[in-house]
């Protein structure tokens, strides 16, 4: 009885409950009506043209690209600051602006002021209309590295310039110039297609306008030396300029994100060495010098002539001082060391030497007797010198540099063990440096032949004499030569040529360091290369020998010369001066040094230069003098100092 009593109470409570809460409900749904009416109604032109004209616009702060030292921590290439000037494609056309007003009236008007061509106004107009949705609040690089008086043109008019920014940027500086241009290697701007793939794999990491490594170190390691670009936001207006009192409305954590600098790079170039290197071969047209540390593989010296100047290839360059580069004959921008492969001539008779005595053709004792040439079948191959040699062993064949010796060893045991013992030393492949395209040469044997020559009757026996005095269509570059010279002055160890010892962070730590990279040992009895190098010993070091007059008072050196035949010219003999350029021969001459120990390897290549002995000999000695002088002077300066540390290549 008493439950059914207090039933009709309790539920008259609960409606009198509801009743209020739909009465407060509706009073606070009424309150935000009224205010939503007020601010899109009442009000909303006056908001809608305040968002308008309010942005918050994100601006990159370019990263300090890594620094390239030497050996001995010198820097080779740093950064200097300079002014871009950037487009933000939503700020250049606001939708209150008039239609147009961007690629019309801001554009032509910032090509006059800033000199650009047709070919950049293009682009600008290109990247402007690519840029849509969100892409239109990201600005681009107009132009970098503004000259002064362009820039204050630019900056007297800036209020009439919407959409355009000034950004001061970090500009790639290369303190020397020209030496080692090729190691080093330049920038230029990424293209359209290169900025689709890498958007693909990193979002965000680089922009039109970007500059990117084009070659050399620089391309190679372009991860490394690329930091990380920060971003400052503010408060700007539908122009993009920044509201007064902005900085306070956003934190400081959200408002700066800080760049990170890229990593330095410690390379194993000697800049010492380097410009000995480039100053011994200031009287040469075009060729090629390699320095490499015989027992690491590490280059100490790579040049390449003629050269370029990386500061003139990165930034501001012509499009017709482009086409001169390209168009010049001796190409200044190929790597020649590595990007090139030429005849070796006599250089290659060590690898000859090596085939013959592996497979037991010759003893280092065995003689056969040169009167001025060879004759298989109806031709006769000549020896370089008219009068012959008399009877010559190994060492004599080497010390002579006698052609007929190698025609008859190679007569006896064919072009096949030439060729496999040259790939166990490097030829015929990539050397692997990879900071330019590589030639990896031609190592002809018995299948290359027969396959090159079918229509001729494919191999023959005259072939494999060619080839075993480095000529016919062997092929090699110099850096696959010096990597050859420098396995036989260690004891058969071949090694992959780097350039790059340590990665650091901007402060020095460590981030990596690369070890010296074996390929392969090649697996010659000590006797044989003691046989080899006794021959390349006596070049240089006793009485007759092809470089005895170049031999160095202080340092025995062991070396080899080399005369490559470009044209055939008959019987009549001219000098080099007498024949046009592109018809001489190349002068090669391949050294390892000091005799006992070697240490340095040095390959010497002057393209179209004459004869190896009288042109390339002389450079290549110099080199090593100045080596061991540069070893000794620095010895010197770590004893009167006290330093513990060893002197560096």
């Amino acid at each position: 009885m008493s439950i059914t009593l207090g039933q009709p109470q309790g539920v008259q409570r609960l409606r009198r409950r509801f009743v209020i809460a739909a009465l407060v409900a509706c009073c606070f749904f009424a309150v935000l009506a009224s205010k939503l009416f007020s601010l899109q109604v009442t009000r909303g032109e006056e908001f809608f043209d305040k968002s308008l004209n309010n942005f918050v616009k994100e601006s990159r702060l370019p990263a300090d690209r890594g620094m390239i030292l030497d050996s001995r921590r010198r820097i080779l290439v740093d950064n200097r600051p300079s002014y871009n000037v950037t487009l933000t494609p939503a700020f250049c056309q606001p939708r209150s602006a008039p239609k147009g007003q961007c690629l019309e009236t801001v554009v032509p008007r910032v090509a006059g002021f800033l000199s650009l061509t047709d070919e950049e106004v293009a682009r600008v107009n290109a990247i402007y209309r690519r840029s849509t949705g969100l892409k239109r609040f990201r600005e681009f690089t107009v132009k970098i590295d503004v000259e002064q008086d362009a820039l204050d043109r630019l900056e007297a008019n800036r209020m009439e310039l919407p959409g355009i920014d000034v950004q001061i940027a970090p500009h790639r500086n290369y303190r020397y110039g020209s030496i080692a241009a090729h190691a080093l290697g330049y920038m230029n701007e990424i293209t359209a297609s290169e900025l689709r793939m890498r958007e693909k794999n990193n979002p965000g990491d680089y922009q039109s306008g970007d500059y990117i490594g084009r070659s050399g170190v620089e391309q190679l390691f372009e991860s490394e030396l690329r930091g990380r670009d920060g971003s400052i936001k503010m408060a700007v207006d539908a122009n993009g300029r920044k509201l007064p009192g902005a900085d306070q409305w956003l934190p400081d954590e959200d408002r700066v994100r800080p760049a990170l600098s890229g990593n330095n790079l410690v390379l194993s170039l000697d800049l010492d060495l380097q410009k000995a290197a480039e100053d011994a071969f200031a009287e040469q047209a075009a060729g090629a010098i390699v320095a490499v540390e015989v027992n690491t593989g590490f280059l100490l010296a790579a040049v390449s002539k003629p050269a370029f100047n990386p500061n003139e290839m990165t930034g501001r360059i012509s499009r017709q001082r482009l086409r001169e580069i390209s168009d010049d004959p001796l190409k200044p921008l190929i790597f020649r060391p590595a990007q090139s492969h030429y005849p070796p001539g006599s250089t290659w008779k060590v690898i000859t030497a090596l085939a013959a005595l592996e497979t037991e053709t010759v003893t280092p004792r065995t003689q056969f007797n040169c009167n001025g040439g060879y004759t298989l079948g109806r031709r006769r191959w000549r020896c370089w010198s008219a009068l012959g040699h008399g009877n010559v062993d190994l060492k004599g064949s080497l010390k002579h540099s006698c052609d007929t010796w190698y025609y008859a060893v190679s007569d006896r045991m064919g072009v096949d063990p030439i060729a496999a013992m040259a790939r166990r030393f490097g030829f015929g492949v990539r050397p692997g440096l990879g900071i330019s395209p590589e030639a990896p040469g031609i190592v002809p044997d018995v299948a290359y032949y027969n396959r090159t020559m079918k229509g001729q009757g494919g191999y023959q026996r005259g072939m494999a004499l060619n080839a075993s005095i480095g000529q016919g269509d062997v092929n090699v570059s110099p850096l696959q030569l010096a990597m050859a010279y420098a396995a036989i002055g260690n004891g058969g160890t071949l090694y992959r040529p780097q350039l790059v010892r340590r990665v650091e962070k901007a402060d020095g730590t460590l981030v990596r360091e690369i070890p010296p990279a074996v390929v392969r040992e090649i697996g010659i009895p000590d006797e044989d290369l003691a046989a080899v190098r006794e021959g390349i010993w006596a070049v240089v070091n006793e009485t007759g020998g092809t470089a005895y007059g170049k031999r160095l008072k202080d340092v025995e050196v062991l070396g080899k010369t080399g005369t490559a035949q470009v044209v055939t010219i008959g019987t009549t003999r001219l000098k080099a001066k007498e024949m046009e350029f592109f018809t001489r021969d190349h002068a090669w001459f391949a050294a390892i040094a000091p005799a006992q120990a070697p240490e340095v390897a040095v390959v010497v290549l002057s393209e179209h230069g004459g004869g190896g002995s009288s042109v390339s000999g002389p450079v290549a000695m110099k080199i090593m003098a100045d080596y061991f002088r540069i070893k000794a002077e620095r010895a010197a300066e770590a004893s009167q100092t006290g330093s513990s540390a060893q002197p560096q290549n």
